[in-house]
């Protein structure tokens, strides 16, 4: 059976075994995406623990209802307030190892380039400059044009499919509202947010839109060409940072969950990197990357080569 964590909590059944895929991803007590969940995140706390309170969240409604559980962790890939808090993230992870149930899983099956792509994606992130690793013949490629990236991956998605293009929450979402309308306008091109939050990726007209966050973690493509927005870019002193107002995702950087009294442009910045970490690693065969800001620009031409 594949469930939701709500549908999970509404059960009347105690499953033998619940493997949760991306665990991080489970939310916690705070303002979720509409009304009714809210509503309904109250009731199953009431149903399964006798009260609502803000310390349960859905990894409780999970242990509540089911014997045992295998959870898949990676707290680099949390990209919203509402998400597990890093806390109760550590807490799990410790009490596995004090269990002798912890498993690290040391290599990863998506991108074609070697075990060290992913920590290096990560690392140029976090604003480190290091050397780019040897990708064997994976097509890691930096472009100065969104035009040409836009063409390079209408190509590949005609030689073996599955090539989509990708961006961070950095501009508003106007055609949701009014489809006529594009959301994105780079370098002569005009472009629209994915018009569908499922299966965008097969979707009719995918390979024509830009694919968020929401639409692509979890999947896998041949080919991500990926455009890092001005939410993303260098500070003064060299280092990494967030630029909230360009931050699009209301939802992103609402004052809720583990961050309701202090959300500071630092936790924004994890957020923001993580997004970011998700979709430069979603290519099995290649990334093509483009970047709005200037300086990170450079930067990022130059740790590409």
């Amino acid at each position: 059976m594949v469930l939701t964590p709500f549908q999970v909590g509404e059960s009347d059944a105690v499953f033998d075994l619940v493997l949760v895929d991306e665990t991080h991803r489970l939310n916690q007590r705070a303002n979720q995406a509409s009304g009714v969940q809210n509503k309904k995140f109250g009731l199953i706390n009431e149903r399964l623990f006798g009260a609502d309170a803000a310390h349960y969240t859905q990894l409780d409604w999970i242990k509540a209802r089911s014997r045992h559980q295998l959870l898949l962790i990676d707290g680099a890939q949390s990209v919203r307030p509402h998400d597990l808090s890093p806390a109760t993230l550590d807490a799990e992870l410790r009490a596995a190892k004090d269990a002798h149930r912890h498993f690290p899983l040391t290599t990863q099956m998506r991108v074609k380039a070697g075990a060290d792509y992913v920590e290096y994606i990560r690392m140029l992130l976090r604003g480190t400059v290091v050397d780019r690793p040897d990708l064997g013949d994976y097509d890691l490629r930096f472009f100065d044009d969104l035009g040409e990236m836009r063409r390079a991956i209408r190509a590949r998605d005609a030689e073996v499919g599955l090539s989509r293009l990708v961006a961070g929450y950095a501009w508003d979402w106007k055609s949701r509202k009014d489809p006529s309308a594009f959301d994105i306008e780079l370098d002569g091109e005009r472009m629209r947010w994915n018009s569908t939050d499922k299966d965008w990726i097969n979707s009719d007209g995918s390979l024509e839109e830009v694919g968020s966050i929401h639409t692509v973690q979890g999947y896998d493509l041949n080919y991500a060409g990926v455009v890092i927005g001005p939410d993303l870019r260098l500070a003064a002193d060299g280092s990494v940072m967030a630029d909230r107002e360009a931050y699009r995702d209301k939802k992103g950087k609402e004052n809720t969950g583990h961050l309701k009294d202090a959300f500071t442009d630092d936790d924004l910045l994890v957020f923001i990197r993580n997004i970011y970490g998700v979709l430069l690693t979603r290519g099995m065969r290649g990334t093509y990357v483009y970047v709005c800001a200037p300086g990170l620009r450079e930067r990022l031409r130059i740790a590409f080569g």
